[in-house]
Formats: C-alpha cells, structure tokens, sequence
C-alpha cells in the first residue's frame, strides 16, 4: 500500500472519529456546518448511485426508469419541460425560464404530434412567464409521475427540485440564486431505443 492510500484512510479514520465524537455529543448542527451543504449532497449522491437505476429516453420521447415496464407516464409538454432540464445540469432559475423559451419550444415541437403552433407557443409563453404558476404545475405533476414508480428518496434524484446557493457580489450585498435542477447523475440518463426487458 503506498504512502498517498495510507495517508488518505488515516485522514478517514480521523473524520470518522472526530464526526462520532460531535454525535455523541449531540451536536450534529456542527458536524453539518463542517461538512457543509455542498459536499453533503455530493455524498448523498455517491451513496445512491449504487441504487439508482438508469433512465431510458427512447427515440420516440417515451420515458422508463430501470426497463421498460416502468414508465414514467408523462405528457408532451411535460417530457418537454424534463428534456430542457436535463440539457442544464447546473440548473435554471424558474425567473430566467424566458431565456430558455426558444429551446423549450424547439423541445416540444421534437416531442409534440400538435400541429397547432400556435397552442403550443401560447403553451411556451405560459412556462416562461415569471408570473404564470404553469411551470410549476408542471414540475409537480413530473414529481409525481416519478413518486408513482418509486420511492420519495430515489425519486428526489429524478424530480426537478431546488437549490439555494448563496451568492456575495463586492462586501454589502447578498442574495440567493434559487436554481431548479435534476440531480440524477448524467451517466444514467439513456437515449435509446426500448430497453431490454
């Protein structure tokens, strides 16, 4: 075993030591600030990344979680509004959705048999209008397509859910960028034709 394996299990020995301790004790709130968020939610997803299973797009926009005896029973728009999530790992905040009205529209028109443009620009112009609730009607109902196949903790990863970072820009102002976001891990996300059953 060389000097760098070594070294690096002893530092785990120490953390696993150290955050015991802070339990004990009952002060998990400090082995939290510790850690910190960030790096909590990256563990989280290296410990499901073993359960989770893969999600298959087929070439005709229909959606299955593991194979095809699961699928996630969603609309056109609504597969829309997922595609266009998927594409921005790093999230969308729901207040510059307009930004994204050209893709969203490119996205539905792939996944849509509409043929009324019209209806589905009005449709577009609904989800990404900050002051419509459209959107978020959608991201509910995809919650609880994925929520009808598994779990609430594995379908956390598939759902569009938030994120709060907090942003400091010169020394006197702070806000929080409130991204919307898939966290699955891309490497499970599959556009194919069926999957094998």
């Amino acid at each position: 075993m060389d000097e760098d394996m070594r070294s690096a299990e002893k530092l785990a020995d120490e953390v696993r030591e150290l955050s015991m301790r802070l339990r004990l004790m009952g002060r998990n709130d400090l082995l939290l600030q510790a850690i910190g968020v960030p790096l909590l939610e990256e563990l989280r997803i290296e410990a499901a990344r073993g359960t989770l299973k893969p999600l298959f797009i087929t070439s005709d926009y229909r959606f299955f979680v593991g194979d095809s005896s699961h699928e996630v029973l969603l609309s056109p728009v609504h597969k829309s509004v997922y595609l266009l999530f998927l594409n921005h790992p790093r999230g969308i905040e729901f207040k510059h959705l307009s930004n994204y009205r050209e893709e969203l529209m490119d996205i539905y028109l792939k996944v849509s048999s509409r043929l009324d443009v019209g209806k589905m620009e009005e449709t577009i112009g609904r989800l990404t209008n900050p002051l419509d609730n459209a959107i978020n009607e959608k991201c509910s109902r995809i919650k609880a397509a994925f929520y009808d196949l598994m779990d609430e903790y594995s379908a956390s990863y598939y759902i569009i859910s938030s994120r709060v970072s907090r942003q400091i820009q010169g020394s006197n102002r702070i806000w929080f960028q409130r991204l919307k976001l898939i966290t699955l891990p891309r490497e499970l996300v599959r556009f194919c034709n069926l999957p094998a059953e």
